[in-house]
């Protein structure tokens, strides 16, 4: 009896080891088949015409705002575009100019930090939102601008959500990674903030003039006035990493 208890007892004492060989022979878990590495893109994105606009390694492609070069504050930093000195960036522009389209990023912001994604921006004005609606960017957990995350600057904001009577919030907080996604098209422009949608309107309507004649860029005579313009990522306000960076051209409906 003795030894037949023994026996066992060496017995369960193996199964623990068998297991972790078996886990150690299994393979690793496939990545999904349509995923891609940061910074660059899928198949499908590549078939539907997204192209990057940063490419993970250098900052080609892109100008401090009526500059041809790029101010030390910003820097490629660990597969980022990155804003790491916001007294010394200013804002970055794309080289080309982009008319409709949709556009997604990755942002992660510092704590209390402030940005934007301004589109449409010529050089007529002496900053890019002065020509450019701006789609602002914020920490919102430590925010020192009443304008919000996703926000079309002093113009939308998302309705009030049920859960909290405050505005609609899908941001993750400072130091994690948000994803925004525009869509502008003469019909319709969208925002979204972490797959969340917030708002949608039309540029050149009557409410979104009536808007514009409401706020501080009423007196700004070229304002949201072109269909067309550069692209530009506000580097002014603090410190905040961009990464996946890319866009897909929308051909207006005739």
């Amino acid at each position: 009896m003795t030894k037949l208890t023994t026996a066992l007892f060496a017995l369960l004492l193996l199964i623990p080891a068998a297991r972790f060989l078996v886990a150690e022979d299994k393979p690793a878990a496939a990545a999904p088949p349509n995923a891609a590495a940061p910074n660059t893109l899928t198949e499908d994105e590549k078939k539907a015409g997204w192209k990057l606009l940063f490419d993970g390694q250098s900052l080609n492609g892109w100008h401090n705002f009526k500059k041809s070069d790029i101010r030390p504050g910003w820097q490629v930093k660990e597969g980022t575009l990155a804003c790491v000195d916001p007294k010394n960036a200013g804002d970055l522009c794309t080289a080309d100019k982009y008319d409709w389209f949709e556009f997604s990023v990755d942002y992660n912001i510092s704590k209390g930090g402030n940005s934007g994604i301004i589109y449409h921006i010529t050089d007529e004005g002496g900053a890019v939102w002065a020509t450019g609606p701006e789609l602002q960017l914020q920490d919102n957990g430590d925010a020192h601008d009443p304008q919000l995350c996703g926000w079309l600057y002093q113009l939308y904001k998302p309705e009030i959500d049920p859960k909290t009577g405050k505005p609609l919030d899908a941001t993750k907080p400072a130091g994690e990674w948000n994803t925004v996604r525009l869509i502008l098209s003469p019909e319709k422009c969208e925002h979204y903030v972490n797959g969340v949608k917030y708002f949608e309107y039309q540029l050149g309507s009557e409410d979104f003039n009536k808007r514009v004649a409401a706020s501080k860029f009423g007196k700004m005579a070229k304002f949201a006035k072109s269909d067309t313009g550069y692209l530009a990522l506000q580097g002014d306000h603090g410190q905040v990493s961009f990464r996946n960076i890319k866009i897909r051209p929308i051909e207006a409906k005739k």
